[in-house]
Formats: structure tokens, sequence, C-alpha cells
């Protein structure tokens, strides 16, 4: 069964993978190593962690500016996320995205990430004027 939600296009894209959920905000900058793509923030719900090629849900970023430029870091060594999901997208995301063609995504309920922490399959369908997340379950 596939269950569809609504959200708001940020980044426009297409994207379909394994989920990766955290309820915890993420810092790029000094929280993800940018080489690896593994989230080296300790204490994080997500430590140890691979990003890479996921559908990336958490609530929101935190951090220095800095993060934008480590979203495009991780994009040119092939190691992102295959799209971003948040409750309330901030300029740090929104920019690191843009840079990288990542397709991102916001105005969610924690309702859905519940769903995609469950699920092996997310797609993201980040198309004006409405965005789709079709998660299997």
């Amino acid at each position: 069964m596939i269950r569809r939600f609504n959200c708001r296009v940020l980044v426009e894209g297409i994207a379909e993978g394994e989920p990766l959920v955290t309820y915890d905000p993420i810092s790029f900058y000094g929280g993800v190593n940018p080489n690896t793509g593994i989230v080296q923030e300790k204490g994080h719900p997500l430590y140890n962690k691979c990003i890479t090629g996921k559908i990336l849900f958490f609530p929101y970023g935190k951090g220095s500016t800095v993060g934008s430029y480590i979203i495009y870091r991780l994009k040119k060594k092939n190691k992102a996320p295959l799209a971003i999901v948040n409750i309330r997208s901030e300029p740090i995301i929104l920019i690191g995205c843009l840079l990288s063609s990542i397709p991102l995504v916001d105005s969610v309920t924690y309702d859905v990430f519940k769903v995609a922490e469950k699920a092996k399959k997310v797609k993201v369908i980040a198309k004006r004027p409405r965005g789709i997340i079709e998660i299997e379950v």
C-alpha cells in the first residue's frame, strides 16, 4: 500500500530511496562528515549512520551557515542524500539544496515521519505547484 502526503516544494526534483528519519535537527557543519556522509555529532540519534543515497527526514537544520556549503560538498563527492524532507526548512538547508540540486520539501507533520520510519521505500515528487511524498508501507 502506498500512502501519499502533500508537501511544499522548495527545490524541485524527484527522488526515490530508503528513508532515514530523525526527530532531532541536523547541523551539517561539524555534524556530518562531508567526505563520508556519516553523521559525526556525538549524541545525535543518527550518530555513525550514513545519509548518502537516503531520503533524509529531519525537522529543521541548525548551526552555521557554512552548512550550506557542506551540503554542496557532499553532493560533489557523491555522498549527499537523494532528497530532504523537513517539517520547516530554514535558509541553511534551502541554500545547500539549491546549490546542489537536491530535492527539498517541507510543511509536513511528524505523522509523515512516523510513517516513513516504518517504510522501506519513499518517493519524493517535488514538482510545483504541489509536492507529494509517496511512502510504501
